[in-house]
This record gives structure tokens, sequence and C-alpha cells, in this order.
């Protein structure tokens, strides 16, 4: 995962195991991963786990729905789908 501007790396977490996990320390990633955080916000990106949801997106299991900006879209019906939030106690 990367942010650039401008041609210049903010910030990265480079992930050589198949392009998913990381082969360094834990604690040496999560300083990484604030780093995009601090990266993305600089950009003006401020929905949260960014490269998560552009992830999901495009994961083929669920080809009749969508995570966007503004919720989750049923891309069959064209129409944003209601969601509900539970609080777990």
């Amino acid at each position: 995962m990367i942010v650039v501007r401008d041609g210049q790396v903010l910030a990265k977490v480079a992930m050589p195991i198949a392009g998913l996990l990381a082969d360094r320390p834990v604690e040496t990633v999560a300083e990484e991963v604030a780093a995009l955080e601090e990266g993305w916000k600089e950009l003006g990106c401020f929905i949260h786990a960014p490269f998560m949801t552009f992830s999901l997106i495009a994961l083929p299991v669920i080809p009749e729905i969508r995570i966007t900006n503004r919720g989750i879209a049923d891309v069959t019906e064209f129409r944003l789908m209601e969601t509900e939030i539970r609080a777990v106690e």
C-alpha cells in the first residue's frame, strides 16, 4: 500500500508475501500503517481504511453489492441498501 503526491512517496507498507502480508515485526508495520493514515488524510481522504474499502469494492465473491462513499449499493437494482448499526453489549 502506498500514498503518493506529485510523484513523492508520503508513506508505504510493503507486503511481499502474496501481496497480502508483511514480513516485518508488527510494531514496524503498525507504524507504517499509521503513516499511511496520515498520508491519505494529508491528501484530503477521510474514509476509514480506504485501502480496505477499495479492496472490498472489487471482491468477486460479492458481485451484486459494492461499498461506495454513500453506503452499500445494490448494483443489480441501482440503489443504496438500507443498513442498520447495532450496539454490541
